[in-house]
């Protein structure tokens, strides 16, 4: 008799379908952007980050962490089994409060710690309460950035260069030299770069040198922390939609086609950078030092 063999038909998610494929309105918000006000409304894991305990016991500090790609870390951080510190601007108290809420519900701990990172003093004052309030810090994540699009040279006045230096490069230096002392064997530095770094945007010249900047400062730092067990690594995200778009991030009239030139067809969402995050944190990273991680839709990248 003939025997007949049935193979189970799997089902995978299609990461060009996963996401929906959005086209942003043209909209515009004041400095440093909501969440909250943001259409079409980004996916920051939500409803469909499941951790597996990965970072049970962790206490991490993450810059930036009210919205956008540092909201979707903290949110999966704390499904990991961590307990989380975000950094973000008074103005930003509305999104950091969800956050905190969704931390929360997790049964971890959120300490919030509204401050501004162009500031040395400020800096430092975030790693003290982040230690003292959290008993430690093992986990840092530096993600905090500004990003301004101006079409000339000419038009990138002294004050942007800056700001944009001070918070993306200034920042990342004082926080990490304040924290490196409370670092123990295990511990973890993830620096946001760009793929910005590699690719820069005729457009985004003094953004794309800060994150090109912090991308050699992240190996370098690998390298001299390694031996103490301590752990250097970078993601290099492509482009994901978040407030940083709107507030002058991207030219107001290309926000409809924002990211429909990647290989993958669309922007992504900031819940597809957690799990870089993630992995980079836990101990399963543990033989991944200097590395940065592309996370970026398919464009080339070195």
């Amino acid at each position: 008799m003939a025997m007949t063999q049935r193979k189970d038909h799997l089902t995978f998610d299609n990461p060009v379908t996963r996401h929906p494929d959005i086209t942003p309105p043209k909209q515009d918000q004041d400095m440093p952007g909501l969440d909250a006000e943001l259409e079409p409304q980004t996916d920051r894991g939500e409803r469909t980050y499941r951790g597996t305990g990965r970072l049970e016991g962790r206490k991490a500090l993450i810059t930036g962490g009210d919205s956008g790609i540092g909201a979707a870390v903290a949110i999966a951080y704390a499904r990991e089994g961590a307990d989380v510190a975000i950094n973000y601007l008074p103005a930003e108290e509305e999104d950091a409060d969800r956050i905190a809420e969704l931390v929360e519900a997790e049964g971890r701990t959120c300490v919030q710690i509204p401050a501004d990172v162009t500031d040395r003093a400020s800096c430092e004052e975030i790693v003290r309460r982040a230690v003292a309030e959290l008993g430690g810090l093992d986990a840092l994540v530096v993600n905090a950035g500004k990003q301004v699009a101006t079409e000339s040279i000419e038009d990138i006045s002294d004050e942007q260069f800056d700001l944009t230096v001070k918070t993306n490069v200034y920042a990342m230096f004082w926080i990490i030299r304040a924290a490196v002392k409370h670092l123990e064997p295990g511990s973890t530095i993830v620096l946001s770069s760009s793929v910005q770094a590699y690719s820069p945007s005729e457009t985004l010249l003094d953004y794309a040198m800060t994150k090109a900047a912090m991308n050699t400062f992240g190996k370098g730092l690998a390298k001299q922390l390694a031996p103490k067990g301590v752990r250097v690594n970078i993601v290099a995200p492509g482009p994901i939609w978040t407030p940083l778009q709107v507030v002058d991030g991207q030219p107001t009239d290309q926000l409809p086609e924002f990211g429909k030139g990647q290989p993958i067809g669309r922007a992504g969402q900031p819940v597809e950078l957690a799990p870089a995050y993630v992995f980079l944190a836990s101990p399963e990273s543990s033989y991944v030092v200097g590395e940065t991680l592309n996370v970026n839709g398919g464009a080339d990248s070195p």
